[in-house]
Parts: structure tokens; C-alpha cells; sequence
């Protein structure tokens, strides 16, 4: 007969149970010993000292992955030892979790949440007449208060037909909390931890943010002509200029541009972008969490919150960092939902999807990824009995998300062309043919993809350096860990989620591998964007199973101590490289590729507050130099593009001196060509900052005794 467990022992404990008694002799014969379960914590069958063995064999896979990565640094790059490392860091880890010294965290406990799956058809019906009001309405690609108005009633229909309440929601639970006549705050020491790591994070993200980056590029005119626009009255849908973009970016700065007072300027674009990175971070922490624990989401938030990729799509100014900024809520709710089969997770994902649909194009993915996600949980056996439940509530997610999508839908309707553009020149022939076979394409960009973590980032200098890995050595060194760890976990408890998790970062990535048409802008932070927040959380996965290896095996106080200080010194050495690439490596490279639009933005201003005005300075254009109207919005004069074209010199004849030319120091033609037409005419050569941006300043003085001084 089987020894009976702890397990058997409590059962015996019921009423109307004959009850064990584990110590009584006639029942433990000598030749078989208690199962391990059923011993007391202090009866180990192994001495104690053996348990606390140092856990060397999961110190020397990491010792091996992070020398394998380091291999991959540039500069120094050895892939074939770098490869065989890797391998070998494998094969001690897959040893370590045999011998059960490193075991990945586990899974949070699934809670079926018991709520009605009613819904109010009278509010459902209000919600269908207003989407087909608003469909009609929103012809034009304009936003007017007649349709915004309709638009938020569906909205507002919808949410009252199929919201569930509930005291345990947050927005419930805020509610009751505001309401109470006394507040009362408490902070853990966990708490006080996640304060720190959000504080280092922001001091990652604002640092130097107004010199990194230093000078704006074409895209970024092209943005703040759109916001100009939105602030001038025309509330578009969709914006056309520049192959045509969605609309947040352009409305989340204008805002900014007002509520902060920085105007139509770089810091307006970045600030913005910078917040949107900053508020993917508290769901980077809770999808960490809801796949491992907390540990996990706060490892998650730390790496990420310091990491070089998001820090650097971040403060380019443009679009990247919205697609993670939804991606994440989105990716979070609908595992959530699918763990608990709680409705308002499900809305809540489509809600988030719905909005980032207006963010960035790569967002238009997302429905694909949590499409492939839902799929994952059905066929899995954790789906038994809630499969009906679970495609009822992914209908209503896509429901939520078409409700918000709506403006854009119509959009699409009567811009087909326009609205897929940009998406379909990368993917298809239509600006220009593939070459080879598509599929052989499609293959090496997905292979050049995943491994952009830990080889290379792709050449796309504005937001990235060129052929480095996206990844530091010691999140790129765990990613590789935590991803063995996931598929472990995988492989014993077939487990949805893990699953899940994997197969979301090539699918985030693929609105950069399917740039079929242009396999040389692949892979790209920017496109794979989303892609960082699965990587960081297997990476955390990776980093908090070592931590947690050694605490375990060392025991109280003394394992604690070891496990924090290593953990404190990888987070060290990850916070200096991150630090040194974005702001010493990347900012370097920048300035040298980009031109400087902000100084001579500075000489127009020093010449319209002194001698002359804003209209009568020039800057005359020449092939692959500076953007003529970034010159006016770093002047200060953001409507004004200060190009005049050589050919068009004779029309500032008739304007009365003093006028000021700005001509590139190669375009010597121009130049003499401006001398000839003014003899009396200055030149001086400006020396820039930079080597290779000097250029020459063309002065003609209301008369020769105006002298010239002070300049900047």
C-alpha cells in the first residue's frame, strides 16, 4: 500500500474520515520512508549544508550567456564563439533545471470570476443607431462636434450595455476610496520599491531631453505642420501629408504645445513621445506579473524602464513609441481576461486596441496578435468549459475596438489608396518590385528579426546605432535564459500562456519583417516596436528564476543578502551601457548625420531681433542639406520656410536692406551669384559646432556703416 501524504492526512481530518495518525510505527513500515511531501520542513533528507550549495550550474549557464553576448558587442564581434557559448550556456541551464537548482517561476493561480452575461438590449440598439449615424457623419476626414458628439454616445451605449460593475474593479474601488471620510496611504517596502525603479526610469527617459536629440529631421516638420494645422481649426481624421498618417500624435501635441507652453517646437513632439514611453511601462510590470509574479513584473519594469531601445524611439519625436503604448494594455487585458473570463478585460483590451488603431500603422497588427493569442487559449486544455464564454467575450473585444476605430473606418471607406499606402509600398511591388522570391525574403527578415536582441538593430541612424544589438548585454544575456525557462514551463504544464508569450514578439515584429519590398529597412526598433515588451518580461522571467535560484539555495538571510547585491550589480552594469549608448554613442552619431537646422536657426533670430526681420532672411536650399522649413520653426518662426531658390534671387531686389542669405559652404555658385547681384554685399564664413556644416553668411546692410557684431 501507498504511504499516505500530508494530503491524505488533512482528508483524514473531515468528519466521518478514519484519521491517520503519521507517527504510529504499524503504519510507516522501516523499509519505506515517508514520501518527501509528507516530511516536516526541518526533516530534509539531505543534510543541510548540501542544500545550501552554491547554485553553481545555473551561475555558469548565465556566466556563459553573458559572455556570449558580450562577444556580440561591436567592435570586438566573434559570432561563431559567441554561438557556441550560447549553446553550452543552454545545456547548463537545461542541466540546472534537471537537478531542479533553477526552476522558471510559476504561473499566478487562474480565478474564475463568477459575473452575469446579461447585457441591456436597449442600450445595445442605442449604440448601433449612433455608429451608423456616426459612419455618415464622419465623411470628410473631419472631426466636427456633431460627430464627436454622436461618436461618444456609442461609445457611452456600449460600455452601459455590456459593462459589468463591480466593487473589485479598480475604477470601482477608486470610487469607493475617494468617498470615504479619511484616507489613509501605506507603502510597503515593495512599494517603496517599484517608487525607486519608476523614479531611475524617468530619470532615463527626461535626462539631456533637450539635447537628445539635438536637431529635428524633415519627418519632424512634416508633423508640426500637421499640428498647425490642428491648431488652426482643421480637425482631421486621417492626415495626408507625407504618405499620410493617423491622427493621436498630432492632437497629443498640439495639447502639449498649449498646456506646457512650448509651442510648436521639437520639445512639444518629444515630450510627448516621451510620455507615451513612460506610460507603457506600469503595464510592461503587470503583464510580467500576471505571467510570472511580481518579482517578474518589477524586473520587467526596471530593465525596460532603463533600456536603450524604448529610451531612443522614445525621444525621437515621432510616432514609435504609441504602438507599444497600446500594444501593451491591449496584450495585458485580453491575457488577463482570458485567465478569468472577467468581460470588462476583454472591452478594456478592445478599447486600448480601438485607440491605437489611431496611433501608429504597425498598430494595425495588434488585431492579428491577439487574434493568434485567443486561438492559442483554445486549444489548450486550460479552455474546457469556458471556449463558448471566451469567443463571446473576443466578439465584444473586437466589437469595443471597432466602436473607437470608427472615424478611421469611414476614412478608409472613401481613402482606400491613402489609408493603406504606407503599409502596402513596404509589403507589396506597388512602388517597388521584390526582388527574389518572396517567400526566401520574408524568411531571412524574420530570421534577421529575432535576432535583433542580440546581434543587430538594423541601419536606420535616426533611431537607432547601426549594426549594435537592441539589447544590452545583460537583458539580451537573460532574454536568451528566460526564453529556455519559458519554453521549459511550456514543455512540463502546457501552459496557454507561455505559448502566448513566445509567439508574440516575432508577431509584434512583424510589421518590420513583412517590409518585403524594402528588406534593407528590416529589422527596425521602430516597426518592432511592441515587440520589447514580451522580450523584456522573458528577460525579467530569466533574471528573477537566477535571483530566486540563489536565494533558495543559500536560505534566509544570508541568500537573500547574495541575491540582492547580484541582482543590484547587473542592474548597475545594465543602467551604465544602457546610459553610455543613448547618451554618448547615439547622441554622437546623431548630431554627426544630422544637420543643423537649430543653428542657423539661431542666426535668423540673433539677425530679426538686431539689424533686421524675420522676412527679409533667406537660406538657400542646396541638394541633400538642411530643411529650409525646420530653419523657421528652430527660428522661431514656425509658418515660415525660408527657402530661396537661386534662380529667384532678382525678386529681393525691390524689398529694402538689410537682408540675410544663408548659403552652404559647397554651394560656392550661389554665392558668387549673390556677391555679383549686391556688391555691396558681406560674407563671412560661420564656423559650426560640428565639422561638415559650416556655411557662409550673405549680409546686405541698409548701409556699409552698419557694423556687424555679436554674432552667435
Amino acid at each position: 500500500m501507498e504511504e499516505p501524504s500530508v494530503l491524505d492526512y488533512l482528508k483524514s481530518l473531515l468528519p466521518g474520515r478514519k484519521k491517520i495518525d503519521l507517527a504510529a510505527p504499524e503504519e510507516a513500515p522501516s523499509e519505506s520512508p515517508l514520501p518527501l511531501n509528507a516530511l516536516p520542513a526541518d526533516a530534509a533528507v539531505k543534510p543541510q549544508d548540501e542544500n545550501r550549495r552554491f547554485p553553481w550550474r545555473t551561475a555558469v549557464a548565465v556566466f556563459l550567456a553573458l559572455l556570449a553576448q558580450l562577444l556580440l558587442e561591436p567592435g570586438g564581434r566573434d559570432l561563431t564563439s559567441a554561438v557556441f557559448l550560447y549553446l553550452l550556456s543552454a545545456m547548463w541551464l537545461v542541466w540546472a533545471m534537471i537537478k531542479r537548482e533553477w526552476q522558471p517561476a510559476d504561473l499566478p493561480e487562474r480565478q474564475k470570476l463568477e459575473q452575469s452575461a446579461g447585457f441591456f438590449p436597449g442600450a445595445l440598439a442605442a449604440c448601433l443607431i449612433f455608429l451608423i449615424l456616426g459612419f455618415f457623419l464622419f465623411s470628410g476626414n473631419r472631426f466636427t462636434l456633431l460627430n464627436v458628439t454622436i461618436w461618444f454616445l456609442a461609445i457611452a451605449a456600449f460600455l452601459w450595455a455590456f459593462w459589468v460593475p463591480g466593487r473589485n474593479h479598480p475604477i470601482q474601488r477608486l470610487g469607493l476610496y475617494l468617498k470615504k471620510k479619511t484616507w489613509t496611504i501605506s507603502i510597503s517596502r515593495f512599494g517603496l520599491l517599484i517608487l525607486a525603479v519608476v523614479t531611475i526610469s524617468l530619470i532615463f527617459r527626461f535626462y539631456r531631453l533637450d539635447s537628445v536629440l539635438g536637431e529635428m529631421f524633415s519627418d519632424h516638420a512634416e508633423k508640426l505642420y500637421d499640428v498647425m494645422d490642428v491648431l488652426d481649426g482643421q480637425y482631421s481624421i486621417f492626415f495626408p501629408r507625407n504618405t499620410g498618417r493617423e491622427a493621436f500624435q498630432f492632437y497629443l501635441t498640439a495639447f502639449i504645445s498649449q498646456a506646457f507652453g512650448t509651442g510648436i517646437s521639437f520639445m512639444s513632439l518629444k515630450l510627448g513621445t516621451v510620455l507615451c514611453g513612460i506610460f507603457t511601462l506600469p503595464f510592461i510590470y503587470l503583464l510580467g506579473k500576471e505571467i510570472g509574479n511580481r518579482w517578474v513584473g518589477i524586473t520587467a519594469l526596471a530593465l525596460s524602464g532603463i533600456a536603450y531601445w524604448p529610451n531612443v524611439i522614445s525621444r525621437v519625436g515621432l510616432r514609435f513609441p504609441i504602438y507599444p503604448l497600446f500594444a501593451a494594455p491591449a496584450l495585458y487585458f485580453l491575457i488577463r481576461g482570458l485567465r478569468s473570463m472577467n468581460r470588462n478585460d476583454f472591452i478594456l483590451a478592445g478599447i486600448f486596441l480601438g485607440i491605437g488603431l489611431h496611433g501608429y500603422s504597425p498598430m494595425r497588427f495588434v488585431p492579428i496578435v491577439l487574434a493568434v493569442i485567443f486561438l492559442v487559449f483554445l486549444v489548450h486544455r486550460q479552455s474546457r468549459g469556458y471556449r463558448q464564454d471566451a469567443l463571446m467575450n473576443f466578439i465584444l473585444l473586437a466589437f469595443a475596438a471597432f466602436v473607437i476605430f470608427l472615424p478611421l473606418a469611414r476614412y478608409w471607406t472613401e481613402n482606400p489608396d491613402m489609408f493603406g499606402y504606407r503599409a502596402f509600398s513596404r509589403m507589396t511591388g506597388s512602388e517597388r518590385a521584390v526582388e527574389g522570391s518572396v517567400i526566401l525574403v520574408f524568411l531571412n527578415n524574420l530570421w534577421k528579426s529575432l535576432l535583433m536582441p542580440f546581434l543587430d538593430n538594423g541601419v536606420i541612424w535616426v533611431h537607432s546605432i547601426p549594426g549594435r544589438p537592441a539589447l544590452d548585454v545583460v537583458s539580451a544575456a537573460f532574454y536568451f535564459v528566460g526564453t529556455i525557462g519559458l519554453i521549459s514551463r511550456y514543455y512540463k504544464k502546457r501552459s496557454w500562456e507561455d505559448l502566448a508569450v513566445l509567439l508574440s514578439i516575432p508577431l509584434l515584429m512583424m510589421p518590420s519583417i513583412l517590409s518585403l519590398a524594402f528588406p534593407e529597412e528590416n529589422p527596425s526598433l521602430n516597426r518592432s516596436a511592441a515587440a520589447y515588451i514580451p522580450i523584456f518580461i522573458v528577460a525579467a522571467f530569466g533574471l528573477e528564476g537566477f535571483l530566486r535560484s540563489i536565494m533558495e539555495k543559500f536560505g534566509g538571510k544570508s541568500g537573500k543578502a547574495i541575491a540582492i547585491l547580484a541582482g543590484l550589480m547587473l542592474y548597475i552594469i545594465s543602467m551604465v551601457q544602457n546610459a553610455s549608448l543613448v547618451f554618448t554613442t547615439f547622441d554622437r552619431q546623431f548630431m554627426a548625420g544630422a544637420w543643423n537646422t537649430s543653428e542657423i536657426g539661431k542666426t535668423i533670430r540673433f539677425y530679426a531681433d538686431t539689424i533686421g526681420s524675420s522676412e527679409t532672411a533667406y537660406v538657400v536650399p542646396y541638394p541633400y542639406w538642411v530643411d529650409t522649413r525646420l530653419v523657421g520653426i528652430n527660428a522661431g518662426f514656425p509658418r515660415k520656410d525660408y527657402a530661396l531658390w537661386p534662380e529667384d534671387f532678382n525678386t529681393t531686389l525691390d524689398i529694402p536692406a538689410p537682408k540675410l542669405f544663408i548659403v552652404y559652404e559647397k554651394d560656392l555658385e550661389s554665392l558668387k551669384k549673390l556677391q555679383n547681384l549686391y556688391p555691396d554685399g558681406i560674407t563671412s564664413y560661420h564656423n559650426a559646432r560640428l565639422e561638415g556644416k559650416d556655411y557662409f553668411i550673405f549680409l546686405v546692410p541698409p548701409d556699409r556703416s552698419v557694423p556687424i557684431s555679436g554674432q552667435p
